[in-house]
């Protein structure tokens, strides 16, 4: 689909409330000075397309001195997609990757067989107090990238697609929509974007995807004469044309969709993969603590800790 934020099939009072197969509202957790809302896997709905796993985290205030600090931990058959609203994180995996990660960056880091990495606020941010807010997925690979090499890729805001109109603001974060692609290497047919809306204006999401979803990060959205409030997840019945309306104030949107995948994924702590054989073999291999001479390794500069396997 053309962009065209004033298409007129589907727009907000001419879509049917059906039109949205599920809404999910997720529950905020205190993970302990910072909340995080997870709205995928949901009980009713486990993926988007590829996404099998979307939390906001924050937002979030840390005195000077304080931020998070999660530690080394693994992951199998997966893509991590980290976006930040505000604030910063320190990225370090088994690569070597040493990457700051900044508001309107992506960071992409393809686990495939086996990568471990840990992500702190950085030491600047600490000496001055900072803030965080943003939004990490899961994106599960296909059965046939399961054991792809690890990779990192990071993609700097200058060099991600945005497209504009009256009222409207979308950056491409992965895959392709409104005839633009994103630069980072996916495996699987698949869309996600940064969408900020000024009060009233009017976005249509894309047609040309079998799955399409959309969280509200922040302010409200109307579809068929509803209101749909910060902190939700609506998705769509495939194949109907859908625009949004903006509230009264501005707001920010995360789209994500794409291919359904060609089975059932299954998903254990940090471990995706199409079989449970493959996740109770990271578990072992987790377990065993063997760095570096099997699934897993430590990041280089960050080898002090690591997260337990959970009982």
């Amino acid at each position: 689909m053309s962009w065209n934020p004033a298409l007129t099939p589907g727009c907000p009072n001419e879509i049917g409330v059906d039109a949205i197969e599920t809404l999910i509202v997720p529950r905020a957790r205190d993970l302990g000075g910072f909340e995080v809302r997870r709205a995928l896997p949901a009980p009713k709905r486990q993926m988007v397309g590829p996404f099998i796993f979307f939390d906001q985290v924050g937002p979030a205030e840390f005195l000077t001195g304080q931020g998070i600090d999660v530690r080394p931990h693994p992951h199998i058959g997966l893509g991590t997609v980290t976006y930040l609203y505000s604030g910063d994180l320190h990225h370090r995996d088994s690569l070597g990757t040493d990457q700051i990660i900044h508001p309107g960056a992506l960071n992409w880091m393809v686990a495939g067989r086996g990568v471990t990495h840990s992500e702190r606020t950085s030491a600047t941010s600490r000496q001055t107090g900072s803030a965080l807010f943003g939004i990490q997925t899961w994106v599960a690979l296909p059965e046939a990238h399961e054991d792809t090499t690890p990779m990192f890729e990071h993609h700097r805001e200058a060099t991600l697609p945005v497209i504009q109109s009256e009222g409207v603001w979308v950056q491409l974060l992965l895959g392709a929509a409104y005839g633009k692609r994103a630069p980072a290497t996916l495996y699987s047919e698949a869309f996600y974007a940064d969408v900020q809306l000024n009060p009233g204006a009017r976005f249509p999401m894309p047609d040309e995807h079998e799955d399409r979803g959309m969280y509200v990060a922040g302010g409200s959205v109307t579809i068929a004469g509803r209101c749909f409030e910060a902190g939700q997840m609506m998705v769509f019945r495939p194949g109907d044309r859908i625009t949004v309306a903006a509230g009264e104030q501005r707001a920010r949107l995360m789209i994500l969709g794409g291919a359904t995948l060609g089975g059932p994924r299954y998903i254990w702590w940090n471990f995706v993969a199409s079989s449970k054989e493959r996740i109770e073999e990271a578990k072992r291999q987790w377990r065993a603590e063997n760095w570096g001479a099997g699934l897993f390794d430590l990041p280089p500069d960050d080898r002090n800790e690591h997260i337990q396997l959970p009982d």
